[in-house]
């Protein structure tokens, strides 16, 4: 099926491109997410919220901040960090703001302390070390600016997002 566009077309060049950088990206997540899950029976999504809990200076956050921080949508924050309170890796705590602050557990603290060494070795082996430290700093900046180029066309040209608290 061929798609008429007025849009420019990506060259070959460019198509091979991104499609590597997409089979990387998936095959690279897939495999971190494996390993997490196999040595430490953790998920891609439990680590994402474990590590930006450790990395606050309290150890808490409202669950708006890790819905932004994540870029998940409330109910998918909701229904994870109702899982991983079940398991106690997180609590929810009332505070004087309508919802509840999470908070890293002992048993949270716990989990990421037991699998960052492991998972940041493995981003070593296959990322750092394959690039470079010269490709990765580049990368990390080309990534920036990527990540500032959306920012800006959803500022400035996307209808205003609807956001709730919490």
């Amino acid at each position: 099926m061929v798609i008429v566009t007025n849009e420019p077309w990506l060259d070959d060049d460019e198509q091979k491109a991104w499609r590597s950088y997409l089979q990387m990206r998936r095959t690279l997540e897939t495999h971190l997410a494996r390993h997490l899950q196999r040595e430490f029976g953790l998920s891609e999504s439990d680590f994402e919220i474990l590590v930006n809990l450790s990395e606050s200076e309290t150890g808490r956050m409202r669950a708006y901040e890790l819905g932004e921080a994540t870029q998940w949508e409330k109910s998918r924050m909701s229904h994870h960090l109702t899982r991983m309170e079940k398991r106690g890796l997180i609590r929810k705590e009332a505070c004087e703001a309508r919802y509840p602050e999470i908070v890293l557990t002992e048993e949270g603290l716990a989990a990421i302390k037991a699998c960052a060494p492991g998972h940041a070795a493995r981003v070593r082996e296959f990322f750092v070390d394959v690039l470079g430290r010269e490709r990765v700093l580049a990368l990390g900046q080309a990534a920036d600016d990527v990540i500032d180029a959306v920012d800006k066309h959803q500022r400035t040209d996307c209808p205003p997002e609807v956001r709730g608290c919490g």
